[in-house]
């Protein structure tokens, strides 16, 4: 039924097609099934496993990890504000930026999919946009303003908010469940650490600006 399950997702990737949840609900027995399904997609999909997205409820967990990569044609259902951090050879945050999430779904029940099944589309990730890097030096997160602008809506502007309080904090789970069946991962390999302020529904376009203070800014758009 994996196997199944990973043609399924494939195709859609593919074809911009969606499944219905309820036929695959026992496709899906638990995590180590959704990252079965995770790999497996991956690597029909010739995907490069150098980017990635990885976030937790708290600092003592629960994580879930997922591959991204760019998944032309998606429609897409929002963005998340987010953190990028580029690793070296130790799983060391080396450098950061502003990143811009891209969440859409595979299931035709969209975010409202059981988990177990969002986890195995990848998290609903449909690619990750980066701003430009810089160094990595700890900064005050949870005193960091952040501003969010969407095509069509009021800005949001918080200050702090992310679930770890520092996105550095989910590279110990990340770098576990990365190299769990061996695999060696590069210097130059991409995470992005979890969303700050959830998910922000798209109206129109994804087209927008997102900003960190002291991190600076990435102006985006591509079609929703």
């Amino acid at each position: 039924m994996t196997q199944a399950l990973i043609d399924a997702l494939v195709a859609c990737h593919r074809d911009g097609s969606r499944l219905s949840a309820a036929d695959w609900t026992h496709a899906v027995r638990d995590e180590a099934d959704a990252y079965a399904v995770q790999d497996g997609i991956a690597r029909a999909l010739d995907w490069r496993f150098d980017r990635w997205k990885s976030g937790g409820a708290s600092a003592q967990g629960p994580f879930s990890h997922s591959p991204v990569n760019p998944v032309p044609g998606t429609s897409l259902l929002g963005v998340e504000a987010e953190v990028a951090l580029r690793i070296d050879a130790d799983g060391r945050a080396q450098s950061m930026c502003v990143a811009v999430e891209l969440v859409a779904s595979r299931w035709q029940e969209g975010l409202d999919a059981p988990a177990l099944l969002r986890m195995a589309d990848h998290q609903s990730n449909a690619g990750l946009l980066l701003g430009a890097w810089q160094p990595y030096r700890p900064l005050r997160w949870a005193q960091l303003e952040w501003r969010l602008s969407l095509a069509s809506q009021p800005d949001v502007v918080r200050r702090g908010g992310h679930s770890l309080a520092d996105p550095a904090a989910v590279l110990p789970a990340w770098l576990r469940h990365a190299t769990r069946h061996g695999a060696t991962l590069p210097a130059g390999t991409i995470v992005t650490t979890g969303a700050w302020g959830g998910l922000h529904p798209l109206t129109g376009a994804a087209s927008g600006t997102l900003a960190f203070e002291g991190l600076g800014e990435l102006s985006f758009s591509v079609a929703a």
